[in-house]
């Protein structure tokens, strides 16, 4: 027996559309922090990829012959270092007056060598790439996808370096 088309409820487009529209809010307020106080696990990828920069910046400094090369890598580094940041206070924002939530770090010296400089570099974003690839798999959301970025991102800098 078929039921009648009065008897059936009716949702309208609008009511349809409203729930649709308000799926992306409920999805930003689920990703929010729990309020725990452990460290964010992207600070030690922020804090090496800020130590990664200033490394870079030094041996750009020093082997001019490298310098275009650690110049980019300095500027890559840098963009993860500031995208991590940003994710981590999109979590916990913090008072604007406070220092960053990543420290800045020690200033870096350059291997003296050529060659132990390039191998520096290679290190370096060798041990960012897996550490953020460990990361991911642990994480859901957008903050999986910008660590897979950093992941990636390395893992080219890797291939431009050899």
């Amino acid at each position: 027996m078929e039921l009648p088309r009065a008897s059936l409820p009716v949702i309208e487009r609008r009511r349809v559309l409203r729930l649709f529209a308000a799926a992306p809010a409920a999805a930003v307020l689920a990703a929010c922090g729990t309020g725990s106080d452990e460290p964010d696990q992207l600070l030690p990828l922020a804090t090496a990829a800020k130590a990664d920069a200033a490394l870079a910046n030094a041996i750009a400094r020093r082997h001019s012959g490298m310098a275009e090369t650690a110049r980019e890598l300095a500027a890559a580094r840098t963009a993860h270092a500031d995208a991590l940041q940003r994710e981590i206070d999109r979590v916990a924002p913090r008072d604007p007056e406070d220092p960053p939530s990543v420290p800045d770090p020690a200033p870096k010296k350059a291997p003296s060598s050529a060659d132990a400089a390039a191998d520096a570099l290679r290190a370096a974003v060798r041990e960012g790439q897996e550490q953020a690839a460990k990361l991911v798999p642990g994480l859901s959301g957008y903050r999986a996808g910008v660590v897979a970025s950093v992941s990636a991102s390395c893992a080219c800098l890797q291939e431009v370096l050899g």
